[in-house]
């Protein structure tokens, strides 16, 4: 193997490691989706039968929306999904995008171009609050 593929090799067993439903995912899904979007994200949940209205299909969803539009609907509600900005943070509701378009996937054949999506998402599971020092507190002015 020539020295020259092994960083782009190194790059991409990273995005492929980083991109892949992960445990926060899952948490963060259970708690505030599944009752009303399903354990298959297709509107089914344990409550949707009682709420006034049909909860949509994460497929139709995917179908007809941006990436924009589905994080703006999980940051500020729509209808009667409640918002979630105040209670989540962003990699948070990023996860929840991703997390969306994984499960509208699931039992259907993708087409070519969504085979993609993982590289697409590259960002997704990188913890950029901490690699860009967002989660650190800011310093406070001490004396010297």
């Amino acid at each position: 193997m020539s020295i020259f593929r092994l960083p782009f090799l190194s790059a991409l067993i990273f995005v492929a490691i980083g991109c892949v439903r992960s445990e926060r995912m899952e948490t963060l899904y259970a708690q505030r989706c599944l009752g009303c979007h399903g354990p298959s994200g297709s509107g089914d949940g344990p409550i949707a039968a009682s709420l006034p209205v049909n909860v949509p299909d994460f497929l139709e969803t995917v179908r007809n929306k941006s990436v924009t539009q589905i994080r703006k609907i999980i940051m500020e509600g729509k209808g009667i999904m409640p918002a979630y900005e105040p209670a989540l943070r962003k990699p948070e509701i990023q996860d929840m995008v991703l997390f969306t378009r994984i499960l509208s996937q699931r039992g259907r054949n993708v087409e070519w171009w969504e085979r993609f999506d993982p590289l697409v998402w590259a960002h997704c599971n990188v913890p950029w609050e901490m690699v860009l020092g967002y989660d650190q507190p800011p310093e406070e002015n001490k004396p010297r």
